[in-house]
């Protein structure tokens, strides 16, 4: 690896197995609670998305920034093309994240977003479990069983005194793995099934993560005081719960703006179920204090996570201080 010095503005370049090697799933906790902090106390850049259809699958564009000491911006470009795997033995996503300077625009660091996207989701569900899931919740169904699924239990049983996962997948071979792995990780009970109705009325917490374009969740399984982690619906054509939901659950978002333009709340929203106005809280303003966060064992309570460029931002700048600092300086590789 070659090292240069920061103050000529050259640029860090790192890898998915570099990143993962500087930050593990339990540093992103602190980071993203941090992040949807200052984005309250409108300590934050303006947010941007950008959607882009393909014959064969999607590019998303997420960009915004945080003033942590000084300004930086963050801009993520993800390619989503869920057929890679069988097709080309490829991730099914894949990008970059490019880091500035917010100050002077100077680029600091080019790194693979992927490593950082999958740990920061999940480490946002741990977040909101914290504030608006029943402390005491022990049972959790989790629908889809890919990367995403697995660092989503991880992450709700570092926050909550799980006993109990239900695993759910269209392809019951992969469900049935998770479960055989998960347990042996988690050292918790995993079970693989096959219908979510029965799953979910012995849950207290439901997290789904799948690329459905249609409904997995109907109202009618919804058992009262359950929190719903809703992470797979982050495009607009995206879809994994049934509209009727919205209209008897406290709402919470990690982006209002954002979420009314994709995710799950931008289909209630067309649907007439709910208004913009009727949404509880930003994520953020449950942390600061502005909104209260759950406040009986009896409410149901939505997380609409759309993935936000604040949450990669966050990311990606502890990335950076740590690549350059006195310990990791010569260990990683900078370019003009």
């Amino acid at each position: 690896m070659v090292s240069r010095s920061v103050k000529n503005r050259e640029t860090l370049l790192l890898s998915g197995e570099e990143i993962s090697q500087i930050l593990q799933l339990e540093d992103y906790f602190d980071l993203v609670e941090d992040a949807f902090r200052l984005y309250a106390e409108d300590k934050s850049l303006d947010t941007g998305l950008l959607h882009i259809d393909t014959q064969d699958g999607e590019f998303h564009i997420k960009a915004g920034g945080l003033v942590k000491g000084k300004a930086y911006l963050g801009l993520k470009l993800n390619g989503g093309f869920f057929q890679n795997q069988k097709r080309f033995g490829l991730p099914n996503i894949q990008g970059i994240i490019v880091l500035c300077d917010g100050e002077d625009g100077s680029p600091l660091a080019i790194m693979e977003s992927v490593g950082i996207t999958i740990n920061r989701t999940g480490a946002t569900t741990g977040v909101a479990a914290k504030y608006l899931a029943k402390p005491n919740s022990e049972t959790v169904t989790i629908c889809g069983c890919g990367t995403q699924g697995r660092v989503q239990l991880r992450s709700l049983k570092q926050v909550l005194p799980l006993k109990k996962a239900f695993a759910i997948d269209m392809d019951p071979d992969i469900s049935a793995r998770f479960a055989i792995e998960m347990a042996d990780e988690l050292q918790m009970e995993v079970m693989a099934v096959d219908v979510v109705e029965e799953a979910l009325a012995e849950s207290d917490v439901l997290v789904t993560c799948t690329p459905s374009s249609s409904p997995l969740i109907k109202a009618s399984m919804i058992p009262d005081g359950i929190f719903i982690a809703a992470v797979g619906a982050d495009s607009p054509d995206k879809q994994e719960l049934d509209v009727e939901i919205f209209s008897k659950a406290k709402v919470v978002v990690d982006l209002l703006d954002q979420c009314i333009n994709v995710g799950e709340l931008h289909h209630a929203i067309a649907a007439g179920v709910i208004s913009a106005e009727e949404v509880h809280a930003d994520l953020g303003q449950v942390i600061v204090g502005d909104r209260t966060g759950r406040t009986s064992d009896e409410e149901i309570i939505v997380f609409d996570a759309t993935g936000s460029a604040l949450q990669d931002t966050a990311g990606a700048i502890a990335v950076y201080q740590r690549a350059i600092s006195d310990e990791g300086r010569n260990n990683f590789s900078f370019f003009s």
